[in-house]
């Protein structure tokens, strides 16, 4: 999900020197953080997103008006995807609660897909339920294989997001949920990431020292956990079904 505010880099992510400084003065690592979105898993590709709930609404649409849509969503915002262009003022106060309230989230998301006339009855909300279901993700092809090995080495797993809805009947539609410890979600928890509170909050869940914990992302938001004592990774952008470098945590968990 879109993060928050953003803390400075003091250099550029994904560096050799970001890749080293974890091995370099730290503890083993214990336990690992990962961000959701972006890391973890990605959004369906625009245009099938578009379709599905074209479908769900009981309309089918050829691929041109797909794409044509899809464009005009993307420009308006999208939850998991570019920020909005513009926040209409009448959507300010939830698009700043988004991550905070389940009801924030959803009317911020189906006000801007509302800014958009498909001429669809229900289509916004057709959009919003896409992101409730396991179906309307795509989890990186390394995310099974990392979290997989990091749970036969002892190392202990968590999920922090910014998010404003519960993801763990994601990850058991995916089998993944006896490989995670602890799901950190912004929504339950009332911090949101770069808050320093948010991955402390996290590693006292997962019983571990900060100094000993990897928190692996894609954001600026997420180095905010190096104000909490963690090493950060963070992994470059990558599209649905594309390795985003995630084998990188094993070399620095495993090794450190």
């Amino acid at each position: 999900m879109p993060d928050h505010a953003e803390p400075p880099l003091t250099r550029p992510p994904g560096s050799a020197e970001d890749a080293a400084a974890p091995r370099a003065s730290r503890r083993p690592v214990k336990a690992v953080l990962f961000d959701f979105h972006g890391t973890l898993a990605q959004v369906e590709e625009p245009r099938q997103w578009v379709l599905s709930a074209a479908a769900a609404c009981g309309v089918t649409l050829d691929r041109v008006r797909a794409t044509s849509l899809a464009d005009r969503l993307l420009t308006a915002g999208r939850a998991g995807g570019p920020l909005p262009a513009r926040v209409p003022p009448r959507l300010a106060e939830l698009w700043s609660d988004r991550d905070l309230y389940e009801h924030a989230h959803r009317g911020a998301y189906t006000g801007l897909a509302e800014t958009v006339d498909a001429g669809i009855e229900g289509f916004a909300d057709a959009l919003y339920e896409r992101l409730l279901i396991a179906e309307g993700w795509v989890p990186y092809p390394d995310t099974a294989p990392t979290l997989s090995a990091l749970r036969d080495a002892g190392v202990r797993v968590g999920v922090v997001s910014n998010i404003g809805f519960d993801l763990r009947p994601h990850f058991d539609a995916w089998g993944l949920t006896g490989l995670v410890d602890a799901f950190v979600l912004s929504y339950e928890v009332g911090r949101c990431k770069p808050d320093p509170a948010i991955f402390l909050r996290a590693c006292g869940m997962l019983g571990v020292d900060p100094e000993q914990t990897l928190m692996v992302g894609d954001s600026p938001a997420d180095a905010g956990a190096v104000a909490a004592g963690c090493a950060v990774l963070v992994l470059p952008a990558a599209d649905p079904g594309r390795e985003n470098g995630l084998g990188a945590v094993l070399d620095l968990a495993l090794t450190a």
